[in-house]
C-alpha cells in the first residue's frame, strides 16, 4: 500500500465560526477531573501562519493555548495488520481547520505502536499534531478505558471517533464537522461500508436507512445505538457532560451504555446522510467478547426507564419466544401493566393465554393472547425487522400507529 502522504495543512479556521469552550468550573468529565482538557476560555482564532511543515512549527502554535478544532480519537489494541489503511486516511482528511490525533495503546503486543511512530512525521508534517501514550501491562484495560485516556490527552474542541481497524472517507472529519456545529448537544454519525460488503447485511441497511426520527425512536433495538460507535464525533464539552465511557474493560458494552446516557441527559442523535466510514467487520473485533444476555439485560432496563415507566398498559406483539422472554425480564410493576400479547399465529391465538409458569403469585398470572388487530396499542413490537418479506411491516403500517408514541420495536 502506498504510504504517499498529501499536501500541508493549513491551519486556517473551519466554516461555522467559533465555539466556546466548556468552563472548567462546569465540566462534568468525571473520568480524571483534574487532567480535565476543558479550557476556561473561549477559543481564539488560529493565527495566518504560512503551511506548517515542521513539527516545531506546529508546536509553536499550540503551545500559545489549546486551539485544536478536531481530534482523532484512537484507541489501538493489536490491530497492525489494519493501522496503516487507517492512519492514511487521517492523513488524507479535506479538513481544513487544525486537526490532533490522540492515540491510546493498550498493551499491544504486536508491531501496532512502530506503525504509530512511523506515521507520527508523516501526520506532523501535514500539520496534525499527534499525541500518543499506552501501557504495556500484561493484560489490556479494556477500550472503555483507552477511549477515556485518549480523550483525556486531547485538546480538541470536537472529538472524532475512530476505530484502528476502520478507514474514513476524505471528507469525514469536515462533514461531521460542520454537522456538530449545527447540533451542538448531539451525536453525529454517519452512514458506512461494510468490509466485507456481504457481512452483516440487515445491520448495515438499518445502519444506513433509519429515517431521522428513527434514530431516537429505535434506541431499544438490539442492533445498539442507532449510530455506531466507530462514525461518533461531538463537542468535548457535550462529551465532558455525558461522562466517561465505563471501564469494566472486556464484555462491557461501553457504548451502549454511553448512548444510553447521552439519551438520558437529553442528547440528541444526528447522521450526515453520506458514505464517510469502511467499517470492517472480523472475528476479533471487541465486539464480539459482550453476551447477548448482558445486552439484553442492559436493554429491558434501559426500555423500563425510558419508556413503559410512562404507560399504565401496553401489549407486547409477539406471543412466542422473544415476546415471553421480555415479559419475564420485566420487573414486577411491569409485568402488571402487561394488558396482552398479541400475534398472527393462529395456534398461539387458539390458546387464549400465556401462563407465566415460573410465578410465584398464586394463581399464577394469565396473560391474553390476541390477533394484532383486535390488540390495544401502545405496543413493545419483539418481531424483527426486515426478515419477513415486508409481511410485518404491511401489518404494522395498516394501523396508522405513531413510532414512538405508540409503539416501540424492541427486536
Amino acid at each position: 500500500m502506498s504510504e504517499e502522504v498529501g499536501a500541508p495543512r493549513s491551519p486556517s479556521s473551519a466554516a461555522g465560526g467559533q465555539v466556546p469552550f466548556l468552563q472548567k468550573g462546569l465540566c462534568a468529565c468525571d473520568s480524571v477531573p483534574a487532567k480535565c482538557r476543558c479550557p476556561a476560555t473561549i477559543s481564539l482564532p488560529v493565527p495566518d501562519n504560512p503551511q506548517l511543515q515542521s513539527r516545531a512549527s506546529l508546536d509553536s502554535i499550540i503551545g500559545q493555548g489549546c486551539r485544536i478544532q478536531v481530534s482523532v480519537i484512537l484507541p489501538v489494541r493489536n490491530t497492525e495488520c489494519w493501522l496503516d489503511e487507517c492512519l492514511k486516511s487521517i492523513v488524507e482528511q479535506d479538513f481544513e481547520g487544525t486537526m490532533e490525533l490522540s492515540v491510546f495503546n493498550d498493551a499491544s503486543k504486536d508491531n501496532s505502536i512502530n506503525i504509530i511512530e512511523k506515521w507520527k512525521l508523516k501526520l506532523e508534517d501535514v500539520g496534525i499534531r499527534v499525541v500518543i501514550d499506552g501501557h504495556d501491562s500484561p493484560q489490556p484495560q479494556g477500550v472503555g478505558f483507552a477511549k477515556n485516556q485518549a480523550v483525556i490527552q486531547s485538546s480538541g474542541t470536537y472529538l472524532c471517533f475512530l476505530d484502528s481497524d476502520d478507514v474514513m472517507m476524505p471528507q469525514r472529519v469536515r462533514l461531521q464537522h460542520e454537522a456538530a456545529i449545527q447540533h451542538p448537544n448531539s451525536i453525529i454519525g454517519c452512514q458506512v461500508r461494510r468490509e466485507p460488503l456481504d457481512s452483516t447485511e440487515r445491520y448495515t441497511r438499518w445502519i444506513n436507512n433509519l429515517a431521522p426520527g428513527q434514530l431516537l425512536t429505535q434506541v431499544f433495538t438490539s442492533h445498539g445505538p442507532t449510530v455506531i460507535m466507530p462514525t461518533w464525533f461531538c463537542s468535548r464539552e457535550w462529551f465532558c457532560h455525558v461522562g466517561k465511557f465505563n471501564e469494566g474493560g472486556k464484555g462491557v458494552p461501553e457504548d451502549l451504555l454511553f448512548f444510553y446516557e447521552h439519551i438520558r441527559k437529553g442528547g440528541g442523535v444526528f447522521r450526515v446522510d453520506q458514505c464517510l466510514l469502511q467499517y470492517r467487520y472480523h472475528p476479533q473485533a471487541a465486539t464480539h467478547s459482550v453476551l447477548e444476555g448482558t445486552i439484553w439485560n442492559h436493554r429491558v432496563r434501559f426500555l423500563e426507564d425510558r419508556a413503559l415507566k410512562h404507560w399504565t398498559s401496553f401489549t407486547i406483539w409477539n406471543a412466542g419466544k422473544q415476546g415471553r422472554k421480555l415479559y419475564r425480564s420485566l420487573s414486577p410493576a411491569n409485568q402488571k401493566k402487561v394488558a396482552a400479547f398479541c400475534d398472527v399465529d393462529e395456534k398461539k391465538i387458539a390458546k387464549g393465554f400465556y401462563t407465566y409458569q415460573e410465578s410465584k403469585e398464586r394463581p399464577k398470572p394469565k396473560i391474553p393472547i390476541q390477533h394484532f388487530r383486535d390488540a390495544t396499542p401502545p405496543f413493545i413490537i419483539c418481531v424483527k425487522l426486515d426478515l419477513t418479506g415486508g409481511a410485518f411491516e404491511e401489518n404494522l403500517n395498516t394501523l396508522d400507529l405513531k413510532e414512538g408514541l405508540d409503539y416501540h420495536h424492541f427486536s
